[in-house]
């Protein structure tokens, strides 16, 4: 066989990393080469629906479920691919970025799956891009054992069925990688990672008794669904294995997909496992597309919207219906909890919050659900196994006693709360703590005993810049401003000086931090999304 034609990527104002090459091989190029030249354009045309959807909500401040795809929902004869053994149960999945120690401890964590994250929970480095890449392989060869310089640690897989399934999550279709270029355009980060993962380990996961699995992040229409399905497609012919042999579970993150979920279902059914309830991008979501709704859209702090709010109540319990009444897998929220080495009462607070939550999941139908920490993992599987036994899942409960009107799902104004000076405040301090860590290539950030990444950053700046819009006034008295946003950013930072020391303050990218949440939660054009400009910084 000779040797692939050179790629027509070009590398572009990249460092050589070491064992690129391995990643990085004029084949594996040549496939996202292709990938991008078929499947761009309409990356291309999709984001510009979504510029006119959001136009529309604008217009109407509504949504409904769509009437041209009716006959789809009324059908009851389609049903998604059954589940590969591998994937039939998922009662608990761990969450993270690629880096080796979170590779190695993921893996052996317990959990059934481990979601291996190129998205929100890491910073889009080319580093972390591509050694992210290569940690997945040597894991698949069980070459990745290594030991940590400073802690002197060692680190080492377990016996092969200990460790969780794999799925990776790619970078959503917003996101370019400036790194990899077709002609002097980016390639979309979407097709970098999916390419490479797909190129370098389907065949290898096959072998495993696995295979290529997916989280498909941000989506926001049944159109992008089918966009993926035929990237699914293309990619199976193109290394020579079984159509059906992708799996794919999509993040119900987004308003307009909490509208589309059966028709997303629908345009993945021979690739389909899946649906996610996703909180914090849920309701940045929210924020975004109406913000131009008035008083009634106005959400209160972040952390009083839980998931038994009446809107989230709604949307959580449709995506269980529809799960289940298609054979799909309903798979929970997370637990971001981060337990403490120096407080034990801590850690019983939370410890008894998340097995709350879990047993609400395991109780409504779910079939797992994420966790952020590997000693969560044995707290969340207690709460599925009391529901689940034996079963690998509980999709024969169909949860046919749930009805959702269309206006249920942005009833915000049924959630008996309101924004408050603190929830400000809070907004402020993580924003800017988590948008520091990002700009130094962190993107799953422990901030006050929580797992934060990126979803966290983005519903933090969004609702700092729906109350200054909104002219909130807070129980003390004070209005929402963009002057008091500045003025408490302006304490923030002076804390944190205060905490960490003149020397580490002056060694991190806190000022850089500071002036970008102030610039898209203030700025009268609200940026699409927090990571573009922050892209732009991450060097």
């Amino acid at each position: 066989m000779s040797a692939p034609a050179q790629s027509p990527l070009a590398i572009v104002d990249a460092e050589p990393l070491p064992r690129q090459e391995e990643v990085l091989t004029d084949a594996a190029l040549a496939f996202v080469a292709e990938l991008h030249r078929l499947f761009t354009p309409r990356r291309d045309e999709l984001l510009s629906r979504r510029a006119e959807r959001r136009a529309e909500i604008a217009r109407t401040s509504t949504l409904d479920f769509l009437p041209e795809t009716a006959a789809i929902r009324a059908d009851d004869s389609w049903k998604v691919a059954p589940a590969p053994d591998a994937l039939n149960d998922r009662r608990v999945e761990i969450t993270g970025p690629t880096d080796r120690k979170m590779t190695i401890n993921a893996l052996n964590s317990g959990a059934k799956v481990w979601l291996a994250d190129f998205e929100d929970a890491s910073a889009p480095t080319w580093e972390n891009v591509v050694l992210g890449q290569l940690n997945l392989t040597d894991a698949y060869e069980r070459r990745i054992d290594f030991t940590d310089d400073r802690s002197g640690k060692s680190y080492s897989l377990k016996d092969a069925g200990e460790l969780a399934t794999v799925v990776m999550r790619p970078r959503g279709w917003h996101l370019d990688e400036r790194h990899l270029q077709f002609e002097g355009q980016p390639v979309p980060g979407a097709l970098v990672d999916f390419g490479l993962y797909f190129f370098h380990n389907a065949k290898r996961l096959i072998e495993l008794g696995k295979g290529p699995y997916f989280y498909l992040p941000k989506t926001e229409s049944y159109l992008e669904a089918r966009l993926w399905n035929d990237i699914f497609v293309f990619a199976q012919d193109y290394v020579g294995i079984p159509q059906g042999t992708v799996r794919a579970t999509v993040l119900i993150e987004t308003i307009t997909a909490a509208y589309e979920m059966e028709e997303i279902l629908y345009e993945l059914r021979d690739h389909a496992s899946g649906l996610n309830a996703g909180r914090w991008d849920y309701l940045f979501s929210i924020v975004k597309n109406f913000r131009d709704g008035g008083s009634k859209f106005v959400l209160p702090d972040r952390n009083l919207v839980t998931m038994t709010a009446p809107f989230m109540r709604a949307y959580t319990e449709l995506l269980v219906r529809t799960c289940h009444k298609r054979g799909a897998h309903a798979i929970g929220g997370m637990a971001a909890f981060i337990p403490s080495r120096k407080d034990a009462e801590v850690n019983k607070v939370a410890f008894e919050k998340v097995k709350n939550d879990k047993d609400r999941e395991a109780g409504d139908g779910f079939d797992g659900s994420w966790v952020a920490h590997p000693d969560l993992v044995p707290i969340a599987m207690k709460s599925f196994d009391a529901v689940l036994g034996e079963k690998p899942n509980q999709k024969d409960r169909l949860r046919e006693d749930v009805k959702v009107a269309p206006g249920d799902l942005i009833a915000i104004d049924s959630l008996d709360a309101k924004p408050t000076y603190d929830g400000l405040v809070n907004a402020v301090q993580v924003g800017i703590r988590y948008i520091e860590a990002w700009l130094r290539g962190l993107g799953a950030v422990a901030i006050f005993n929580l797992m934060e990444d990126a979803a966290t950053a983005e519903i933090s700046r969004s609702q700092i810049w729906q109350w200054i819009n909104a002219g909130v006034v807070f129980e003390n008295g004070q209005t929402a401003t963009a002057d008091l946003a500045r003025e408490v950013a302006a304490g923030e930072l002076a804390a944190i000086r205060a905490e960490i020391g003149e020397e580490a303050f002056e060694a991190g990218k806190w000022q850089q931090a500071h002036d970008l949440l102030l610039q898209v939660s203030l700025d009268a054009d609200y940026a699409d999304f927090l990571t573009l400009p922050a892209y732009e910084q991450l060097r």
